[in-house]
């Protein structure tokens, strides 16, 4: 093989692997940003549910418009918990973890609740969605790692 044959050899191997760090890199970054919009969509499934199970009567077997509840007074609505939304949770129905995340319900109120999502890819930062009565104009935050 001449020299320059062998210069382009060398030439097209460096150039093929750079742009296989480069693929690897945008898969990596692609998969990260997907895992969170599935946290994302996972927090509004679980708000949307939430709020039917709100506005729902109690005879119905909703929240009878408190998402807190009167455990005493109406032990079948114990307020909004995992449980109520159909998904997996954990003995007290306030976290729960599934293939994209971790999620949590915190500062329930009569008239609304936050829900914490955390991707299971990432730095563990998270979101936040601050749900309030039965509107759709939720509120994103972030909330920083652990």
């Amino acid at each position: 093989m001449g020299q320059q044959q062998l210069l382009l050899v060398i030439l097209v191997t460096i150039i093929v692997g750079i742009a296989t760090v480069v693929a690897i890199n945008i898969f990596g970054s692609s998969a990260e940003q997907a895992n969170q919009d599935a946290v994302r969509q996972d927090m509004i499934t679980m708000a949307a549910q939430a709020q039917a199970w709100y506005a729902r009567p109690a005879m119905l077997g909703g929240g009878e418009r408190d998402y807190q509840g009167d455990a005493a007074a109406t032990p079948q609505i114990p307020g909004v918990s995992f449980a109520i939304v159909g998904f997996p949770c954990d003995g007290d129905n306030t976290g729960c973890i599934n293939q994209n995340g971790e999620f949590s319900i915190t500062a329930v109120t009569p008239d609304g609740f936050t829900l914490i999502g955390r991707p299971n890819t990432g730095d563990g930062s998270g979101f936040s969605l601050a749900v309030t009565g039965s509107s759709t104009n939720y509120t994103w935050g972030a909330v920083g790692a652990n």
